[in-house]
């Protein structure tokens, strides 16, 4: 039992500090845009979000959670769009470049995955603010970054590097524990009894998939990629679960964003339902990678 615990808050501890550079630089250039440049960066961004898609959807191609991390927390500070969230969201890849190198898996499918989700994602994520700023005709509430230091009850006069500091270890502390039990959860569970489900039915292989990539911890990744490795999963659920999974960008946009919960949760919503739609057009068009 105590080797079990031991194994739990290992790889907790390890997944978290995986994501200190991500969180930490992404608060210091949030506290120095805030503390230096004040309405100019406003402007910028306005200016660059209608790109925003793009760009997030090339930067979540890289196979790191951290980018979805920072995606988040920029998103809770005004500074992305929703449809930019979604495209580095969906593009991610987690724990799948990793295992696909370890097994081998030839280069030109590797890259013809990465490519595909990259595209996806950046068509959903320009699809989201499409619908959301034209059909809804909702204007884009850019917002400064004290709205997310009021959120978090802390003092941002003190200055931007002990602002970061303070910042980076409460959500540090808020993803370790939350991390801890997600494993605890899945050891209990077990890899093998989510192996288990119906993930190679033509539609609900698709719906579970989805549903495992939403699992805000790497193990999800891990359990598509082996299955879809092993044969036991085709390309419409492998790719439905890994558009899914945004891995801690989950947890921090939750935790980041909570004064808006309908928001955070049209936005999975959104995820999860175009993860489902690209997966099944590929198992409709017998797209093989």
């Amino acid at each position: 039992m105590i080797a079990i615990i031991q194994d739990i808050l290992s790889d907790a501890f390890i997944d978290t500090v995986k994501l200190l550079p991500f969180l930490f630089l992404t608060y210091f250039v949030m506290e120095w845009l805030e503390h230096k440049t004040g309405s100019r960066t406003q402007a910028l961004i306005r200016r660059a979000g209608k790109a925003g898609p793009l760009f997030g959807g090339v930067l979540g191609v890289f196979p790191q959670c951290g980018f979805s991390a920072a995606a988040s927390n920029l998103y809770s500070g005004g500074l992305l769009t929703a449809g930019t969230l979604v495209a580095v969201y969906l593009s991610t890849s987690d724990e799948m470049l990793p295992i696909f190198l370890s097994e081998s898996v030839p280069v030109l499918t590797i890259v013809r995955i990465l490519a595909v989700k990259m595209v996806l994602g950046i068509v959903s994520g320009f699809a989201l603010d499409f619908i959301y700023h034209k059909i809804i005709r909702r204007e884009i509430q850019y917002k400064n970054i004290h709205t997310m230091c009021e959120s978090e009850h802390c003092r941002c006069e003190e200055g931007v590097l002990i602002s970061t500091v303070r910042h980076t270890a409460h959500i540090t502390l808020f993803i370790f524990l939350v991390t801890v039990a997600l494993n605890a959860l899945i050891m209990g569970v077990g890899e093998d009894k989510l192996s288990a489900l119906a993930l190679n039915m033509p539609v609900a292989g698709e719906l579970i998939a989805g549903l495992i990539g939403l699992i805000p911890n790497c193990a999800a990744s891990v359990v598509i990629t082996q299955l879809y490795l092993e044969g036991m999963i085709g390309p419409g659920p492998m790719m439905t679960g890994l558009l899914a999974g945004a891995g801690v960008g989950i947890l921090l946009l939750c935790r980041m964003n909570k004064k808006h919960p309908r928001q955070n949760a049209g936005i999975l919503a959104f995820v999860y339902l175009a993860s489902v739609f690209w997966g099944v057009l590929i198992d409709l068009l017998h797209i093989q990678f």
